[in-house]
């Protein structure tokens, strides 16, 4: 053992003069012929440091002053497209089809290095503000060695914008960044700008390239793959390539401290459809996934409600519009909302189950009353599904929230903005984990969220060992299970202007059934989503619905 933190040491021995060290117990330099102590010491790592217990500490010989690193010059356009390439991959490992990159999400990122005059274009941006970093240039900063193995058609994406960061190669690096242009993609008029690519844009963009390229991903499918750590995001920086030195001011660019909501990720991808001027998106038909008939159907098994209220739910969105393919697509002109899918097709099983149960804390348990009566196995019964749902909603609940207390926000690489701040960065790191191995020792578990194979299911229903309890796909709801249209209630339907208000759901939200709440939150667990969100979603769809029953009536 000696032999590997020796050999680097070649020094003659000053009585002896043999080559041939050892280290002894406390760590120091001896040697072996004469048994002479020299005050040189073996440069000790303790991963097992805990509080209280001592440490050696670290003697080296070697001037202080290290050369900084250097790697090649490069832009922050370029590493933005690195964590695009891996996020899709991370998708194609997961079974998307590899398509979605190559035809897609290319075409989609090469729109976007043109609208932004970042590349593709005869005048593009420069940056004008560059400190000096080193007076020599780098004979081996050339881009083309810096490329990993890709398609030809990422090739040509990585190859323009790495001509774009050479275009500027006679002039100097930035001392305060490691990329070319991050004093420039900070500067004020630049943050007011909504052209400028950031992580939450790498997913809006990726959600962009799974509708237009008819996947059944949603945003909550693709923000529960983020939180789960099958797509990088959050630690995303750390998969870029050793030539292209992240540090600086490049932290206040590729950090993430927290996820997107659902809301501000619809909201950024609705940006960037205006941003790219796309044309419209290609229908969303019948037959594909996001398409709140078979989107539904998904939600219904997830909830384990049975299969005869999807019959009814057609008829739902017959009535409201929402099965016309030209209301589930965007287009600038004529429908210039980008629809979000998952909460809409969750508003119509609501809706649904409103119709049917009439969820008014009355009418749902007096027909559980006659179903129990009856005392069938294979009928539906409400108050049997509500309490084996309120029970894993509740274990579900929990693990989501120790899942989130445990969950690991800094890299093995923490950023720091200054490079003043990195030794109280380093710092809080290490003391990080000396209270993680603390924290091993002392539960006996291992610290961090254990990673679970992804699924499109929340909960797993069925007689198989591990399951949240049986399925109640194919029981029966009943011939009588319908309500008369005079006993449907519902809230105040007239609409805001969202310039003034947004949601008055907090007002309301004690006036509302006990099991029409109960049924917003168990939807909102399973999108991810806030109650006011869905709530706001129901109320949209009951408009269509009630509105479309007027006229016909008239």
């Amino acid at each position: 053992m000696d032999e590997e933190h020796t050999a680097g040491f070649t020094e003659v021995c000053a009585q002896c003069s043999a080559v041939d060290w050892g280290i002894s117990d406390e760590g120091r330099f001896y040697c072996r012929t004469c048994h002479n102590v020299i005050e040189r010491t073996k440069e000790v790592v303790d991963s097992t440091f805990t509080p209280g217990s001592t440490r050696i500490s670290t003697l080296s010989k070697g001037s202080r002053n290290k050369r900084p690193e250097r790697g090649r010059q490069w832009m922050i356009c370029e590493g933005f497209q690195f964590i695009l390439l891996n996020q899709a991959d991370a998708l194609i490992a997961l079974g998307v089809n590899p398509r979605f990159k190559d035809e897609v999400l290319c075409q989609l990122w090469r729109i976007y290095l043109q609208k932004s005059r970042q590349a593709f274009c005869h005048n593009p941006i420069k940056s004008s503000r560059f400190k000096v970093r080193h007076p020599e240039s780098d004979s081996e900063s050339a881009p083309e060695s810096s490329f990993v193995s890709a398609s030809e058609t990422d090739r040509e994406t990585i190859a323009s914008s790495a001509a774009m960061s050479n275009a500027d190669s006679d002039t100097d690096w930035s001392v305060v960044s490691g990329s070319m242009d991050a004093i420039s993609y900070l500067t004020p008029r630049q943050k007011r700008s909504r052209g400028l690519m950031s992580m939450k844009k790498t997913l809006a963009l990726i959600h962009l390239a799974l509708v237009w390229s008819y996947h059944g991903l949603t945003i909550s499918d693709l923000l529960r793959l983020v939180n789960e750590g099958h797509v990088p995001y959050v630690n995303a920086y750390e998969d870029l390539p050793d030539e292209m030195k992240l540090h600086g001011k490049d932290a206040l660019l590729f950090r993430v401290e927290s996820l997107p909501s659902h809301r501000s990720l619809h909201h950024e991808a609705q940006n960037l459809l205006l941003f790219l001027q796309l044309p419209a998106i290609p229908p969303i038909t019948r037959e594909s996934l996001l398409h709140p008939a078979l989107l539904s159907l998904r939600y219904l098994t997830d909830a384990n409600l049975p299969d005869e209220l999807h019959p009814v739910l057609c008829k739902l969105l017959a009535r409201a519009g929402l099965a016309d393919q030209a209301l589930q697509t965007f287009d600038r002109l004529s429908h210039p909302v980008l629809p979000r899918y998952d909460l809409q097709s969750a508003a119509i099983v609501i809706l649904t189950m409103k119709t049917v149960f009439g969820l008014d804390d009355h009418t749902e348990w007096d027909l559980s009353n006659e179903a129990g009566d009856r005392d069938t196995e294979n009928q539906f019964n409400l108050r049997r599904w509500y309490r084996l749902l309120q029970a894993a909603l509740i274990r579900g609940e929990r693990k989501r929230d120790k899942d989130i207390a445990r969950k690991q926000w800094k890299g093995k690489n923490p950023l720091y903005p200054q490079r003043k701040h990195k030794c109280v960065v380093m710092k809080r790191k290490r003391i990080s984990d000396q209270l993680q191995i603390c924290f091993e020792k002392l539960s006996g578990s291992a610290c961090g969220v254990q990673r679970a194979a992804p699924s499109s299911f929340l909960f797993q229903w069925g007689g198989e060992e591990g399951a949240d309890g049986p399925s109640m796909r194919h029981r029966t709801l009943g011939n009588d299970l319908t309500t008369q249209g005079s006993e449907y209630w519902h809230p105040a339907l007239r609409t805001c202007k969202t310039s003034h208000c947004r949601s008055h759901y907090s007002e309301v939200e004690p006036t509302l059934p006990r099991s029409f709440a109960w049924l917003l939150r168990l939807f909102c667990f399973l999108l991810d989503v806030k109650p006011p969100e869905l709530y706001q979603e129901v109320l949209r769809v009951e408009r269509l619905v009630i509105g479309s029953k007027r006229q016909t009536r008239k």
